[in-house]
């Protein structure tokens, strides 16, 4: 006795065509988890976990776009996901999806080791990092990186009109800049701490927290002066061609964040 089998093709629906002539900008995933493997500048490499969101744009022609693909192409990178590697799985995503632009953001949580300043214990401290690639259409690159900077800041009016003491608060500064060449997390995050009253440490002994808090009281700056001081550095780094500086000081004796950007574009000029 003989069985046959019928073969019947699954339709792929995502690849029938629209009619409505309209196209979609970004169409993708969003917040997905993988593992990869980011550059330290001090141990080599740091593994982490990162969240992803990925997405192409979309001719007005098409009526969807294979999702599955998306996963596919992260999974088989199999952990090795890093700078390096960010440009070609990018360009691996529009080509497999058929599109002409494409945009990934990876953020992760990455790892410092800080040394206390009197008392020299050492300690990690988290900064939120975003990479972001992005394929315009001609199929140009461009590469971003975003970091969550936290710090103290001490108010100057605080100071100048107290007979003693000074309200001060802990301060995200956001800096998001586009390089020319290969720059540093470490080396972003210092130039931002640098800046402002004083940085923070995941760790300090007495001798430590009396030094930061004097460091603090002796270098009061408000969130302008926070952003325009980073925004100096930024104009300084021949790596940086753009950037947009962020800075939210979550105030204590208020109930409200005190807030100030700046952005510019080098290459405008």
């Amino acid at each position: 006795m003989t069985t046959c089998t019928a073969t019947t093709a699954i339709p792929d629906v995502q690849n029938s065509e629209d009619s409505r002539q309209i196209a979609i900008n970004k169409v993708g995933i969003k917040s997905i988890r993988h593992p990869v493997k980011v550059q330290d500048k001090q141990e080599g490499v740091q593994h982490t976990i990162a969240l992803f969101n990925m997405y192409v744009g979309l001719p007005h022609n098409f009526k969807g776009t294979h999702m599955s693909r998306f996963v596919e192409i992260l999974n088989s990178h199999n952990r090795e996901i890093s700078v390096e590697s960010f440009e070609p799985m990018l360009r691996e995503m529009v080509r497999k999806l058929e599109a002409e632009t494409g945009h990934i953001e990876m953020t992760f949580p990455y790892f410092i080791n800080k040394t206390a300043p009197v008392s020299g214990v050492q300690s990690l401290l988290d900064y939120e990092v975003t990479f972001i690639g992005t394929i315009s259409a001609g199929g140009k690159y461009e590469f971003t990186m975003k970091v969550v900077v936290p710090v103290t800041s001490l108010c100057p009016c605080s100071k100048k009109i107290s007979d003693y003491g000074a309200h001060n608060q802990r301060s995200h500064v956001t800096v998001t800049t586009v390089t020319n060449s290969h720059l540093w997390i470490e080396e972003l995050v210092q130039m931002v701490e640098q800046q402002a009253s004083c940085e923070l440490y995941g760790l300090l002994k007495r001798p430590d927290e009396k030094y930061v808090t004097e460091r603090a009281y002796d270098n009061p700056k408000f969130v302008e002066d926070m952003v325009r001081d980073v925004a100096g550095v930024m104009n300084r780094e021949p790596r940086v061609d753009a950037y947009v500086v962020e800075s939210e000081n979550f105030e204590s004796i208020h109930n409200h964040s005190a807030y100030a950007l700046i952005e510019h574009d080098k290459r405008a000029h």
